[in-house]
């Protein structure tokens, strides 16, 4: 613990004061991987509306850890530590502009909204509308994931690029990045609500005096590297709702997500 305090304090020293150029200091942290044609630079400005100046910082920033072991470079990193650092990025301004704007609610209910914001779904989400998956470099195994679904090496290499944006623009553009460009794709794409569907089935049927949910596998298709899960959801002896997914957890969410669309869409107690 000693030496870590030690070392901390250090690198405090360093960056007060003596600290190598920036120039330098950027080289050394993100060695160009040449992997960015001007072509597909310029299509990466679009697509983030900023304009671009130190292309290896955005080499790193879409290099998933599995493409380590295609470019056989010692001088190549992933991009985890850009993510470690446009998550508290990401976290920060959108603190800010929910402390802005939602005068009135406390704490408590921020740090749940916060959160609803800043999740992995909701920033695949994000990912996605701006085409990000199309510049990632991944493994042929790693892309195969991706294109079956697996979205977290999305929302992780989106908050690499908000590091990238950051540490090559400064805070200010990554500010209008994520207030510009991602926070409507949250808000407007409904993001913005208790997405635990399970949560709210079970809150709903109590609150009307009925027994819990109850959630059962009635299929399972698909090879085991590509399983499709089938539950159903029971209150009392009625099927309220079905869903598939490709795991249980994921496929009880939709069947609670089906019934409670049931549900706000009659003004009695009954679901068919």
């Amino acid at each position: 613990m000693k030496d870590l305090v030690r070392n901390l304090y250090s690198n405090l020293l360093k960056l007060t004061g003596g600290k190598p150029g920036r120039a330098a200091t950027l080289r050394e942290l993100f060695p160009p991987m040449q992997q960015l044609e001007p072509a597909q630079v310029a299509k990466l400005e679009q697509a983030l509306g900023v304009q671009i100046t130190t292309v290896p910082l955005y080499e790193q920033a879409l290099t998933h850890r599995s493409y380590l072991q295609v470019a056989n470079s010692p001088d190549y990193h992933s991009n985890e530590r850009l993510e470690f650092l446009g998550d508290a990025i990401l976290g920060s301004i959108t603190a800010e502009y929910l402390f802005y704007g939602h005068r009135q609610v406390l704490e408590g209910e921020l740090t749940k909204m916060r959160s609803w914001l800043v999740n992995k779904r909701s920033l695949a989400l994000c990912a996605k509308a701006i085409n990000l998956d199309q510049f990632l470099f991944l493994s042929y195994s790693a892309r195969q994931s991706l294109e079956r679904g697996n979205d977290s090496m999305l929302a992780d290499a989106l908050e690499a690029i908000i590091a990238a944006i950051y540490v090559d623009k400064g805070f200010e553009e990554a500010r209008k990045f994520i207030i510009d460009k991602l926070l409507p794709i949250m808000v407007e794409g409904s993001i913005v609500q208790d997405t635990n569907f399970k949560s709210l089935l079970l809150e709903t049927v109590q609150a009307r005096g009925q027994s819990a949910p109850r959630y059962v596998v009635v299929a399972e298709e698909g090879p085991d590297h590509e399983k499709q899960f089938i539950v159903e959801v029971l209150v009392g002896d009625r099927r309220v709702g079905t869903g598939r997914g490709r795991n249980k957890k994921e496929a009880e969410q939709n069947a609670a997500a089906v019934a409670m669309d049931k549900w706000a869409a009659r003004s009695d107690d009954n679901v068919a």
